[in-house]
């Protein structure tokens, strides 16, 4: 945890600067850390607690088979991890970081919304004849509510979870200053305790009420806690210094890629290492014979 929190924040300390902020005199500060630490929390703990026993209630409540059931729900993590890449290249590059968790918190409420809905509307779900054994199955429009709640929830974890530590180190790194870097090692130690406690509770305290105080009450908590959260989040906003958009890391990677694979058929100059860029003092390089296309962006 160590090593990772530290390569996260010459990362964040890298990608930050004092140009790339709005008028952020009087903003960020130590003062924000509660609004994004507790955002981060409380979406962990309603989204992390609806998984371990959503199997159950798709088996029990829209009768579909565990081979079936196990597929959505894997598919629905997948998305929510997948979607975080996307939501990291709109923030870096259009959007920003607060209007992007802004947007995946209220996502995120929608879909837990819907699905607290699910158990709470008869007509949302298949029905349960008394002499039947078990459950009619799900109609299309059923299905249509329940895919769309998984869908709106894995949207604003896409949109949360990669922005959220980054915009918190924003708020510490507006100002040129002897204890950023202390700063930062606190808030990165306060902010992997904070998930991981968030986790403990998700998986303990939000599965024991669906065990035992039923769906609608399991679903329901996991709603209010995405609506403190999105609330909290937004009380906030006249304090945050916002960062503008600017170039993605991915936009530059993938600029690389399609630069290589244009020239892969392009010949190449003898061996010399006046064609190739050298920083200042730094000792030259010169390419190997293999893949050597790949050198080509560094000479443009």
């Amino acid at each position: 945890m160590e090593s990772s929190g530290a390569s996260s924040k010459k990362l964040l300390q890298n990608g930050t600067s004092s140009s790339d902020h709005e008028s952020s005199e009087g903003k960020g500060g130590l003062r924000t850390m509660p609004f994004i630490i507790v955002n981060e929390c409380l979406e962990k703990v309603a989204s992390y607690g609806i998984m371990p026993n959503m199997i159950l209630y798709l088996m029990n409540v829209y009768a579909m088979p565990i081979v079936d059931g196990t597929k959505l729900i894997n598919t629905w993590s997948a998305m929510s991890n997948v979607l975080s890449i996307f939501g990291a290249f709109i923030s870096d590059s259009y959007l920003g970081r607060f209007l992007v968790i802004s947007i995946g918190s209220f996502s995120s409420l929608l879909g837990l919304i819907f699905l607290w809905l699910t158990a709470m509307i008869p007509e949302l779900r298949p029905s349960c004849e008394p002499l039947m054994l078990g459950c009619n199955s799900a109609t299309a429009g059923q299905l249509a509510v329940l895919f769309l709640s998984m869908g709106l929830i894995s949207i604003g974890a896409g949109c949360i979870r990669p922005c959220s530590i980054a915009f918190g180190a924003d708020q510490l790194t507006i100002k040129e200053s002897s204890n950023d870097e202390r700063l930062l090692d606190s808030y990165f130690n306060w902010y992997y305790t904070s998930i991981g406690l968030s986790t403990v509770i998700a998986l303990s305290v939000i599965v024991y009420i669906q065990e035992n105080l039923g769906w609608k009450i399991g679903f329901g908590v996991p709603a209010v806690l995405m609506f403190l959260s999105a609330v909290s989040f937004i009380l906030g906003s006249p304090f945050y210094a916002k960062v503008n958009p600017g170039q993605s890391l991915l936009t530059s990677f993938l600029q690389v890629v399609v630069v290589a694979v244009k020239n892969r058929k392009l010949t190449l100059p003898d061996c010399n290492s006046d064609h190739y860029y050298q920083e200042r003092d730094s000792d030259p390089m010169v390419p190997t014979d293999s893949l050597r296309y790949l050198c080509f962006p560094n000479m443009i």
